[in-house]
């Protein structure tokens, strides 16, 4: 029981994180758009591309971890 309400949180958990990192996104694609300097605009557009990359990533790496401290088996004891 425990686990399937863990595995419902982290389900949700993983839709929060996904939507506010868009939300961050277009935030930062509208002040990227505004911007009237070609050279601000590209460093702008290339660094709005990592931080895209680094906060997907970093969802998906946040909830796959949990995930498997919920439901991975646990390591195996070493003989001694």
């Amino acid at each position: 029981m425990i686990r399937m309400l863990l595995g419902a949180l982290t389900a949700l958990l993983a839709v929060i994180l996904t939507l506010v990192a868009m939300l961050v996104l277009v935030q930062a694609t509208l002040v990227v758009a505004r911007m009237e300097h070609p050279l601000a605009r590209a460093l702008a557009v290339v660094a709005e591309l990592v931080l895209g990359v680094v906060l997907l990533v970093g969802t998906i790496y946040a909830v796959t971890r949990l995930s498997v401290r919920i439901f991975g088996h646990p390591p195996p004891r070493p003989r001694g």
